[in-house]
């Protein structure tokens, strides 16, 4: 799993407190004496890094910063009960991130952004079209008609309508034409599934 750097500058204090605990963190912790210290010796991906640094007796967040303006980064105070909190928060979202992506067959389908994705071609999907490929992917026997009627539509088993087979019909097509895959939903006599 990705880890996130917490680049610690000119705080040894800090870094000290969290290098104790290092094994319960989701993070990695770096120390830095200070700005040209980080430039001179980091091989960090900097783009995927939180960076803190003290000022007086304040904690320093940026959270966007870059090798161009390092030097010259917008900071603003930060009281430290607020560090926690703000490294979870970053957390949190880095989790969401990576759990909205389901492989798929050699696909990636992103729920946050509704794309499917396969060697740099993109299709977006609706949200119904997601409910379908994400009800087929975690069946292991075929879906009926029925079945799909009753689970992602929500309607009883004696009402009649196509509304199945078409939504089917035209995922398959999409799919068919942005990527020319005619076997990503499969069909037989007794339903539909994703192998």
């Amino acid at each position: 799993m990705f880890k996130q750097n917490l680049i610690i500058i000119n705080h040894n204090t800090l870094y000290e407190i969290l290098d104790e605990i290092k094994k319960n963190l989701s993070f990695i912790v770096v120390r830095c004496e200070d700005e040209y210290d980080f430039i001179k010796n980091s091989n960090l991906d900097i783009k995927n890094s939180l960076f803190i640094s003290k000022s007086s007796d304040k904690l320093l967040l940026n959270k966007s910063i870059t090798e161009k303006n390092l030097l010259n980064f917008n900071i603003f105070p930060l009281p430290l009960r607020k560090l926690i909190e703000l490294i979870n928060i970053q957390f949190i979202k880095l989790k969401f991130n990576q759990q909205s992506k389901v492989n798929i067959k050699g696909y990636e389908l992103n729920l946050n952004s509704k794309f499917f994705l396969k060697n740099e071609l993109s299709l977006k999907l609706t949200e119904k079209e997601i409910e379908i490929i994400l009800y087929l992917k975690d069946k292991k026997k075929n879906c009926d008609v029925l079945d799909l009627q009753k689970n992602i539509w929500g309607y009883s088993p004696d009402m009649e309508t196509h509304t199945v087979e078409t939504h089917i019909y035209r995922l398959r097509k999409k799919i068919t034409n942005k990527f020319h895959d005619e076997d990503f939903i499969l069909s037989q006599k007794n339903g539909y599934f994703i192998e």
